[in-house]
């Protein structure tokens, strides 16, 4: 599986070869020097945070404070070569899934980083990740970090439509199709009027209209 991992590491040749060993199990690695560029992209989550605690101007009790307070189901591995016992307490304490102090082999950062996405995704089996939204599908729930985010039955199916087609073109006679059959008689225009509701309940959703034609989510 083709994981999105996050590395903020301010060593330049470190997070070259860290960066290298990650990419080779095939999954999607964007390396940061700095706390800074890292927390422009805390709104794009990825699956896996991979945090140095020293880094130059932002430092990474900082970060994951921040990734938590917005994400607080994606896990973070922090690393350091600071006081190995004050730095795993305080990393635990502030969310961190895993700590490894420096120096250590670049395949065991793999070992563990694959260790914790495994488990998060057998845990999250049923969840379906429409940034910065999650949808259980076992219980039917919309989360937006610890908010969770009270729809209709349509509403939530067109979410859960939306979010397992991402990218795609849908045509408002696919959308009447699957949410309200294929024996429904009457305009398509109640798709403009529901796609209208679930822009304003998941403001952060992108949902853009393919004019003449229907909708389409982006990704962020």
């Amino acid at each position: 599986m083709s994981y999105k991992i996050y590395l903020v590491e301010d060593d330049e040749n470190l997070n070259l070869v860290l960066s290298s060993y990650l990419k080779k199990e095939g999954w999607n690695v964007s390396s940061f020097l700095n706390g800074g560029d890292a927390e422009k992209v805390i709104n794009t989550p990825p699956d896996l945070w991979i945090l140095d605690i020293m880094l130059p101007d932002v430092d990474g009790y900082q970060l994951i404070k921040e990734i938590k307070n917005t994400t607080p189901n994606v896990p973070v591995i922090f690393i350091s070569a600071r006081d190995q016992d004050i730095d795993r307490v305080v990393g635990l304490e502030l969310g961190s899934d895993d700590y490894l102090p420096k120096p250590f082999l670049p395949r065991e950062l793999v070992i563990r980083a694959k260790n914790i996405l495994d488990r998060f995704n057998v845990n999250n089996s049923n969840i379906l990740n429409l940034r910065p939204y999650n949808i259980n599908e076992s219980s039917r729930i919309v989360k937006y970090g610890e908010a969770t985010i009270d729809l209709t039955s349509k509403e939530y199916e067109l979410l859960v439509y939306f979010a397992k087609n991402p990218g795609m073109a849908l045509s408002r006679e696919q959308i009447l199709d699957i949410i309200w059959g294929d024996d429904y008689f009457g305009s398509d225009r109640v798709v403009d009027d529901l796609v209208r509701r679930v822009r304003k309940k998941l403001p952060k959703l992108d949902i853009e209209t393919v004019y003449g034609y229907g909708y389409r989510v982006n990704e962020k």
